[in-house]
């Protein structure tokens, strides 16, 4: 009787957990495109940070190239004002497309489309629609960025928001995940997202390990000012590590070989954790790569756009 009762208790804490990670979005309202912005790009050598991203060539040609467009959006999201962008082919002439949900890293900032665009260019250049939630508190967007806490339900209403499109093909959504943006890609996994595949890039997944950065050091006192409070909460709802047998849809992964903020064997870890699991994944490690595969960004978003269409529905 008291084993009885100890199972019970045990599984209701269990869904409580998955309760309180699993969020529904339900609030009438999300997704809703409240505004569209003007936007206008800057000039290479005004982008702090671009060569990390984009060579001047490549950047100038994605802003140039008239066949697409860039949108800046600001969207209903738990009853706040978020911004996201949105780049698509200007004319879709019939039908619909598919849609990549892309989750930039970082925390709290400002306009990072300048950084992306490039990225945009080549993924919208093989016949995707590009959606990027910049989460609350940044880019203009209301509310505080949890990195990984409420914030995830702006990755989340960007569905109802793709559907609002009317030019999305919403059996074909994938999403794409760098850095702190492939934690909130794992967590979108594992609260039941409707996604066909999933690639990340520079992804950690334990946040434990990561408290020993000097950076992430720093912004915890901002993020989570109750961190010492709450930090076995904080730590597990971040860290797939914990949860691997939620994570079922199949799984690109790919990480630097020399990158100085999340270490090779995070993904190794996750990965032998997958195998396990009998889970559909691949990983790549790009040996002397840093943190966003600079080096390998081609390769890294040609292999990516190979395996989410291996994974288009007809």
């Amino acid at each position: 009787m008291a084993r009885r009762l100890f199972c019970a208790v045990l599984i209701f804490a269990m869904l409580l957990c998955a309760g309180a990670w699993a969020r529904p979005t339900t609030k009438a309202g999300d997704g809703t495109v409240l505004d569209k912005l003007s936007y206008a790009f800057p000039a290479y050598d005004k982008v702090e940070g671009i060569e990390h991203y984009a060579g001047r060539a490549e950047y100038e040609q994605a802003v140039a190239d008239s066949a697409f467009e860039f949108q800046k959006l600001a969207y209903a999201s738990d009853g706040l004002k978020v911004t996201a962008y949105l780049y698509k082919p200007r004319e879709i002439k019939s039908g619909t497309l598919p849609a990549i949900i892309f989750n930039r890293g970082s925390g709290p900032m400002g306009d990072s489309a300048p950084l992306l665009i490039s990225l945009f260019h080549r993924l919208a250049s093989n016949g995707f629609v590009i959606l990027a939630p910049q989460y609350r508190g940044s880019d203009g967007g209301e509310g505080k960025d949890e990195i990984g806490g409420a914030d995830l339900d702006d990755v989340k209403n960007l569905a109802p928001l793709a559907k609002s499109l009317g030019y999305v093909d919403m059996n074909n959504l994938f999403m794409y995940g760098e850095s702190r943006g492939g934690m909130m890609t794992y967590q979108a996994i594992r609260d039941g997202m409707h996604i066909n595949a999933a690639a990340v890039f520079g992804a950690f997944t334990d946040l434990e390990i990561m408290n020993q950065s000097p950076y992430v050091q720093k912004v915890i006192p901002e993020i989570w000012p109750d961190y010492e409070k709450r930090k076995e909460e904080i730590i597990r709802r971040r860290s797939a590590k914990y949860w691997p047998d939620q994570l079922s849809v199949p799984l690109l992964i790919m990480n630097g070989g020399a990158d100085p903020q999340v270490d090779p064997s995070q993904p190794l870890q996750l990965a032998e954790q997958l195998q396990h699991l009998s889970k559909t994944y691949e990983l790549i490690i790009y040996a002397g790569d840093n943190h966003v595969l600079a080096k390998n960004r081609y390769d890294r978003d040609n292999r990516t756009i190979a395996w989410f269409k291996s994974y288009l529905k007809q």
